[in-house]
């Protein structure tokens, strides 16, 4: 078992509960094995797609085209999905802060910034009106910051919809917090609180008791390897 399949499954888990919404992994290998391994074994109703217009009918390893289709998905009818809030995404950020405001567009002033990235792309949109989570593979100060250079996804001080976690390749981060800031949910294991709080650059909530995230069945194991013979997911983490 690696850090990677420990990571897969705490994103997974962000989809549990969440029943016939679209599950939208598009922040790495990562993210799309976790809404693919949450769908095949504890939340099979949600929806997948090939990452295009497709809503796939099973659930193909990475790279594969899906043998069956349950539906065709056009822009305008994912865009309907993302307004009245029936798809959780899961993204990445290049900066991120306690609130969960995130980054994807330029590092410094925006008017002259040293770096320019993607640009805010759907990140407005997703974080206003969809559930949205995070998947982080390198957790440290540079990401996790003070202040985001600019904003492009909500955070819960700027009305996010809903907010749900970060995991990153050291823990998985929420918002259950009375003012809504981040806090420590869990270390993945060989990780301790303080590897946690020395990456991040910001004060994070602690709780007195942190418990370690928890590992993948035999069978989640399996459903993995057969998802990603390949290893793409342990690209993604150092560890």
């Amino acid at each position: 078992m690696s850090r990677a399949d420990v990571c897969v499954i705490a994103c997974a888990e962000a989809f549990r509960g969440d029943g016939e919404v679209l599950a939208a992994g598009i922040g790495g290998a990562i993210t799309v094995l976790a809404a693919r391994l949450a769908r095949l074994t504890f939340e099979p109703d949600l929806l997948t797609s090939d990452g295009t217009c497709l809503l796939t009918g099973d659930v193909p390893e990475l790279g594969a085209a899906p043998r069956t289709v349950e539906g065709w998905l056009p822009f305008r009818d994912h865009l309907w999905l993302v307004l009245h809030g029936r798809r959780h995404v899961m993204l990445s950020a290049s900066q991120i802060d306690r609130h969960g405001n995130t980054n994807i567009s330029c590092i410094g002033d925006w008017t002259r910034p040293k770096a320019q990235l993607l640009g805010v792309r759907g990140a407005p949109g997703n974080t206003l009106c969809n559930p949205t989570s995070y998947w982080i593979p390198r957790h440290s100060p540079r990401v996790f910051v003070e202040r985001v250079d600019m904003i492009s996804g909500l955070g819960t001080d700027r009305g996010a919809y809903d907010l749900r976690r970060v995991v990153t390749d050291l823990a998985v981060l929420d918002f259950d917090t009375p003012d809504g800031s981040m806090r420590l949910a869990s270390v993945h294991p060989g990780v301790s609180v303080d590897d946690v709080v020395r990456a991040t650059g910001f004060p994070l909530a602690v709780p007195g008791d942190v418990p370690q995230t928890r590992l993948p069945t035999a069978q989640e194991l399996e459903v993995l390897r057969s998802l990603d013979p390949g290893g793409q997911r342990g690209k993604e983490v150092a560890a």
